[in-house]
């Protein structure tokens, strides 16, 4: 079973990913920011991190730069944000996101993105 990471610091987006990667079939686990994420990365091993960029203590940028710098099996990311400008979808592929979406989502988006990142079936 695949392992994913939430990183998001609104706990209803949180339950809503949650519900719907659970539904898929998906073990999840839970980060409010990214030092907590960062601490997870480094102690456990996850195939997704879904990232949201604005949350407090370390946002997603900070958290994927630091994550991608780190000597450990590196899982792709999907960054999930408010922020809608090209810029910070480039920012995101700077820090080291695989995929980009902007919310809100589509619970089907949501797990096509999910697939692709995990080279499954996006089906």
């Amino acid at each position: 079973m695949k392992n994913i990471l939430l990183i998001d610091d609104a706990a209803t987006v949180r339950m809503f990913h949650r519900q719907v990667l659970e539904g898929a079939g998906y073990q999840v686990s839970e980060a409010v920011n990214g030092i907590e994420a960062l601490e997870k990365a480094l102690t456990q091993s996850f195939d997704l991190f879904v990232v949201d960029v604005n949350m407090p203590k370390m946002d997603g940028y900070s958290f994927l730069r630091e994550l991608r710098r780190q000597d450990i099996e590196q899982a792709p990311a999907l960054m999930v944000s408010t922020e809608a400008d090209g810029d910070d979808m480039m920012l995101a592929f700077e820090a080291g996101a695989n995929m980009y979406m902007t919310k809100p989502i589509k619970p089907v988006d949501f797990l096509e993105h999910v697939r692709l990142c995990l080279g499954e079936d996006a089906s």
